[in-house]
């Protein structure tokens, strides 16, 4: 049964590329997330500036998504390695560390 919590959201992030060109996923629940300000964090994100970038050669490329959520639409970006700064990289950086605990 989905979370009743208006206020809870699902977040992943995909990493593709590289010299090997290996896929990793991360992702984080928010409704089973320790403490941190999920929302802030994505609410931080430029949604609407993302500007697609083509990546460079043997780089990595990153496809944040977030589902659910106060009124939230479905967000989704994809940034080259380059473009994973700021509030992106605090992001993708959480859910990362929330995805390997």
């Amino acid at each position: 049964m989905a979370d009743a919590r208006p206020d809870t959201f699902t977040i992943s992030v995909v990493r593709t590329g590289g010299f090997a060109g290996l896929r990793r996923t991360w992702s984080v629940d928010t409704a089973d997330a320790a403490a941190t300000d999920w929302a802030e964090m994505v609410d931080a994100c430029p949604w609407d500036a993302a500007a697609s970038s083509r990546p460079s050669t043997d780089r990595f490329v990153w496809r944040i998504e977030v589902r659910g959520g106060r009124g939230r639409r479905v967000r989704s970006v994809t940034l080259a390695d380059s473009a994973l700064v700021g509030p992106w990289r605090a992001l993708v950086d959480a859910v990362r560390g929330a995805g390997e605990g």
